[in-house]
């Protein structure tokens, strides 16, 4: 599988549509929104060039934070969300004055992002209808 930042934003929004919107039902007003032209996106690709996963990595002052991390169903459990949490740390670890990352984890897959060393704090809330947590980790 091959792990590399991407423009091609429409495969990355036809992971996210099929996996958060159609799978999880998320509202597409609160899936697709204007941040996504400003950010930097890391897409999962098979040998084939099949599309199986996506991350969008935003950048706030000294914090770089991983959103929308999605695998298609059937790569699941196969590495590629692993890789692309890694990818993810890889491309906003040198980048000047970041120090420290985060995400909204859906409750569920906590202990997979405790693997990266990311902490969760807060009180868990309510995100598009899925319990969620913060998590952070310094870089």
């Amino acid at each position: 599988m091959k792990i590399a930042r991407t423009d091609d934003i429409d495969a990355c929004l036809a992971i996210r549509r099929e996996v958060f919107i159609d799978e999880q039902n998320v509202p597409e007003a609160e899936e697709i929104d204007d941040l996504d032209a400003g950010a930097i996106h890391i897409l999962a690709r098979d040998a084939e060039g099949q599309a199986w996963g996506t991350t969008r990595l935003l950048i706030h002052g000294a914090t770089g934070k991983i959103g929308r991390v999605a695998v298609r169903t059937g790569a699941r459990g196969t590495g590629p969300g692993a890789r692309l949490v890694e990818a993810s740390i890889a491309e906003l670890g040198p980048v000047p004055g970041v120090t420290r990352l985060k995400l909204r984890a859906q409750t569920h897959v906590i202990p997979f992002y405790e693997r990266f060393g990311f902490t969760a704090y807060g009180p868990e809330y309510d995100d598009a209808g899925i319990p969620h947590r913060d998590m952070a980790r310094d870089l």
